[in-house]
């Protein structure tokens, strides 16, 4: 005697496969979910150790790196103001740092209201990681001061910094070029001083010493050898600076 087999019906047949259907689907969106969680954890995780490892760098960094000037002030440095004064005020600065362009006006200001009673020495620091034309700008100073005109040309730079900043290489070099022609400078003569050993030797001495001084972003002030916290604004940089020549009267 044989059981009757009941087959199950069209109908079912089709519900059946639209269940099965909708369990892989529902599979897939739990995998697809699984492999995403997996993913940004790993994300997190990365992040979370570089940041970390950042945090340790920083910290063993400042620990070991003095907070003093280490490289007196030589005939080779770039100085305005009383060359006889006892306060000397020394930035480590790069011509493409956003933060270099803003302090600048209130360094010219500062300047000009105590041209005799301080010097002021400014110190190449390009970040060359982070700026693509941060050096070139500083070989172009330097060029432009071959031919006595190194402040002319630091003021036009910074001054234009948003005009080369995002350039290429060969169109920041043109740039810098029609500056000559602005400054009444020797183009022929700048073009040969840009690419001369003594100009990129001077601008790595420059960056050298901001290394050995503990100079690790720009840009960073020594005054009277001792390095500074920034200044949020003029008023508090310009109490600083009385504060030091009226403990030195």
């Amino acid at each position: 005697m044989t059981d009757d087999i009941q087959r199950p019906s069209k109908r079912e047949r089709w519900e059946l496969r639209q269940q099965e259907k909708e369990a892989g689907r529902q599979q897939r969106v739990k995998n697809r979910l699984l492999k995403r969680i997996t993913l940004w954890s790993l994300v997190v995780i990365g992040i979370g150790a570089i940041v970390f490892g950042m945090i340790k760098l920083g910290g063993s960094s400042s620990q070991n790196q003095t907070s003093s000037l280490v490289d007196t002030i030589s005939i080779s440095d770039w100085t305005k103001g009383n060359k006889d004064a006892e306060v000397i005020l020394v930035e480590y600065s790069d011509f493409q740092c956003p933060a270099c362009g803003s302090y600048y006006p209130i360094v010219e200001q500062l300047n000009e209201e105590f041209e005799k009673s301080i010097q002021f020495v400014y110190r190449h620091f390009p970040l060359r990681q982070i700026h693509a034309n941060a050096e070139l700008a500083a070989h172009a100073a330097e060029a432009a001061g071959k031919q006595d005109k190194f402040w002319e040309m630091h003021d036009m730079i910074f001054e234009n910094q948003r005009e080369w900043s995002n350039q290429s290489r060969s169109e920041a070099t043109k740039t810098f070029t029609t500056y000559t022609e602005q400054l009444d400078l020797d183009t022929k003569q700048f073009k040969e001083d840009l690419d001369s050993k003594e100009v990129k030797e001077k601008v790595n001495n420059d960056y050298q010493s901001g290394i050995k001084s503990g100079v690790n972003s720009t840009p960073t002030f020594f005054l009277n050898g001792e390095k500074i916290q920034n200044p949020r604004n003029h008023e508090e940089f310009r109490n600083i600076i009385n504060q030091a020549i009226s403990s030195d009267s």
